[in-house]
């Protein structure tokens, strides 16, 4: 049979008493009062059945119980503090690994990813563009970049940036189909991710026009946006990854509407992975690189909040 293991609250509050000869000092470093400590400790010496301190005017002196146990609790919350240090310990502080949405790595991510690298010379990248979530407890991942509703079981969601959705061609297929205006989407070949955030039907729909379906549907919106780019039809997509393509003129929006979706960018972690210098001057590279890219390109076109059901 186990051998019971005393009031806990008590013992660290006898052991911070004994570390500072004094309930007042005790009571400062625990921010409670000092009659908060002297009653824990009372509890404590009546479970123990023993006098831990000789308690004089102004100061308190260890009995001979008080300081076995004094010693003993030394190593104990050593032992503790320890394994809270090794738990918290980045293994590869050098190394950032980075987990990301294909689109977002390709599109977004990695042409900028050299100025974190001219910034941050002491830390190497690895960047794993995959659609899946992460289990951080079975992967080397120290961070995820994710688009979604941020509610991620055991992990800290930091919010980076909304987004919006509208249809794109490439101009030689607005030519050729005389697709300009919104109502023009009925004679499209419409393409679409099979990935819910992502439906045609949905946002014709937010837009007040008849369903049309996709004729053309690839699993992962970097294919939807590549088969744009190839003259391949109308393609639903992210405003943070096709800006730039419309800016070179490699891509036209068709009409001036987008819609925001209850779906959003976040940075993804355990939460005690956000105190390691190297996801902190990460997390601090990416939110000036939103500020420079929504400054850079923001959308001037209509926006529908609809945040509809995806």
């Amino acid at each position: 049979m186990s051998e019971r293991i005393p009031p806990l609250q008590g013992l660290f509050y006898f052991y911070t008493a004994a570390e500072s000869g004094s309930f007042k000092l005790a009571a400062e470093k625990l921010f409670v009062t000092p009659a908060a400590v002297s009653q824990q400790i009372r509890l404590l010496e009546e479970w123990l059945g023993a006098e831990l301190f000789i308690r004089q005017h102004r100061k308190i002196q260890l009995t001979h119980e008080g300081n076995v146990l004094y010693q003993q609790a030394q190593k104990g919350f050593a032992h503790l503090q320890e394994g809270i240090r090794l738990i918290n310990q980045d293994p590869s502080p050098h190394q950032l690994s980075i987990s990301t949405l294909p689109s977002f790595a390709q599109h977004w991510l990695v042409p900028r990813i050299g100025d974190f690298r001219t910034h941050n010379p002491d830390i190497s990248l690895l960047i794993e563009p995959t659609s899946q979530l992460v289990n951080f407890q079975d992967s080397s991942v120290d961070v995820c970049i994710r688009y979604g509703s941020g509610d991620y079981k055991n992990v800290r969601s930091e919010w980076l940036m909304d987004e919006v959705l509208y249809p794109v061609c490439h101009p030689i297929y607005q030519q050729q189909h005389q697709v300009y205006q919104l109502k023009d989407l009925v004679r499209a070949d419409l393409i679409e991710d099979i990935w819910p955030d992502m439906d045609w039907g949905l946002w014709l729909k937010n837009v007040g026009l008849p369903s049309n379906q996709p004729t053309l549907q690839y699993n992962g919106s970097q294919f939807v946006l590549e088969g744009a780019l190839a003259v391949q039809g109308v393609a639903l997509v992210k405003h943070a990854t096709v800006c730039r393509y419309i800016e070179e003129g490699k891509l036209v929006q068709i009409g001036n509407v987008a819609l925001k979706p209850r779906f959003q960018f976040y940075l993804c972690a355990p939460n005690a992975y956000f105190k390691r210098p190297k996801i902190q001057a990460f997390h601090r590279w990416l939110q000036a690189q939103i500020n420079q890219f929504q400054q850079r390109y923001p959308y001037l076109g209509e926006v529908r909040d609809t945040r509809f059901d995806l």
